[in-house]
């Protein structure tokens, strides 16, 4: 918005605003906090309007739904088209177990894949480390090696169905061994379609999950997204 009587009116409009209907709000129900912050600490404004970005380019800063810059979404028409993915989270202990209830679940209508590895799969260790002890059978799959991805997918078609794996310190490998498994069964990796959780950063934050230091664990996650944008579209 650039037209400077236009902008006038707008900020007529505004001050109106606050001296006659958020004057009277205020005086009944003031606010809870004195300062309101995004999680990231930037302070949220109570109102925005037009007047908050005077050089705003519509075409080059918003943009169309499905082109560049992508800040509505990558689909033209997002959810009239098509709903989002619905995955339920399962993983049992083996990959036999869990091969079975993916199977069960796509056929009762689920629309994607979403795997839950056990802890010791999180942690990079096998199954049979003595630092896992204790832990298959807990709770979600334990993948160990190329041969239970490939049970863990056996007869199930990765060309059509999309996968989750929450996972993230060993993503990398864990994603190899996806890839592979798809490769096995004929299916090219530009036809494969998921998310990889890989988020590193997170695990230092919270979930603690992690097993090397913090540089060398962002390289493996860049590599993956420049792995991903080449070859696995």
């Amino acid at each position: 918005m650039s037209d400077p009587t236009e902008l006038d009116k707008l900020r007529q409009a505004q001050a109106d605003w606050e001296a006659n209907t958020l004057r009277k709000t205020l005086a009944k129900a003031p606010e809870r906090q004195e300062q309101f912050i995004t999680t990231s600490s930037a302070p949220v404004e109570r109102l925005y309007t037009p007047l908050d970005l005077p050089d705003f380019d519509y075409l080059e800063d918003l943009g169309f739904p499905g082109e560049y810059p992508y800040t509505r979404g990558v689909h033209a028409t997002g959810h009239r088209g098509k709903l989002w993915t619905m995955r339920l989270f399962a993983g049992f202990g083996s990959a036999e177990e869990s091969n079975a209830r993916y199977k069960y679940l796509l056929e009762q209508g689920s629309m994607g894949l979403s795997i839950a590895f056990d802890l010791a799969t999180l942690m990079g260790y096998d199954t049979d480390a003595p630092e896992a002890l204790g832990e298959f059978g807990k709770c979600g799959v334990a993948v160990s090696s190329l041969k239970d991805m490939e049970i863990l997918l056996d007869g199930i078609p990765l060309d059509k169905v999309s996968t989750s794996m929450t996972i993230n310190s060993p993503a990398a490998i864990i994603w190899a061994m996806y890839l592979a498994a798809a490769e096995k069964q004929g299916v090219r990796p530009d036809q494969l379609r998921g998310t990889l959780q890989n988020d590193i950063l997170k695990e230092y934050i919270a979930q603690k999950e992690y097993i090397f230091p913090p540089e060398p664990s962002m390289r493996l996650v860049v590599d993956t997204m420049e792995y991903g944008a080449e070859r696995v579209p």
